[in-house]
């Protein structure tokens, strides 16, 4: 048995606590986000191939973006995402905004961003960290590099999704959207 506060925790940034480690949880994943208004969950618009993903929200709204719509999560309610299903979470409340997050299995290593490969036209992107971010084609095996924003040059860009619900990549920083990831030619 394992036991532990969030408060105990050290979070890599104001809004998130690993309690996956702190408890040594061998198959599942369990975060919890500590929210203000208008905050994101961290991911932008992205799929787990591999893992399903639970959000119990314990205090304020969250609004979950998918590709069919928003969802709007309170206290008290949870929703599920499972394996291949896109979606990002944020705060979409005027209070601070509570969320346990979980996700079987632990290790998801096959994270997806919904990016059409310039080489083969496949639609979705795998997300890899491990040498930089770059983004891999499951299908043609090609690997593509991110670019800045052609706008501002900021490489705060995300993945979320326009007003009709189709997948487009925002500037976090001059709020310009691309209809694709900008890459490096």
């Amino acid at each position: 048995m394992e036991r532990t506060a969030v408060s105990d925790i050290d979070a890599p940034d104001s809004s998130g606590h690993s309690l996956t480690d702190a408890l040594g949880t061998e198959h599942i994943a369990a975060h919890w986000y500590h929210l203000s208004p208008g905050e994101g969950l961290p991911g932008g618009l992205h799929a787990h191939v591999d893992q399903e993903e639970v959000f119990l929200v314990v205090a304020g709204v969250a609004a979950f973006e998918t590709l069919e719509g928003e969802v709007h999560v309170e206290a008290g309610e949870a929703i599920r995402f499972a394996p291949g299903e896109y979606q990002s979470g944020r705060n979409a409340g005027d209070t601070e905004l509570d969320v346990l997050a979980l996700g079987a299995p632990r290790d998801s290593d096959d994270v997806r961003v919904p990016a059409t490969c310039p080489d083969c036209g496949a639609g979705s992107l795998r997300l890899e960290t491990d040498d930089g971010l770059t983004f891999g084609c499951p299908a043609c095996a090609a690997e593509h590099v991110p670019a800045s924003c052609r706008d501002c040059g900021s490489d705060a860009l995300a993945f979320t999704t326009d007003d009709g619900g189709d997948p487009v990549v925002e500037c976090g920083d001059c709020g310009t959207h691309f209809d694709d990831v900008p890459l490096v030619q």
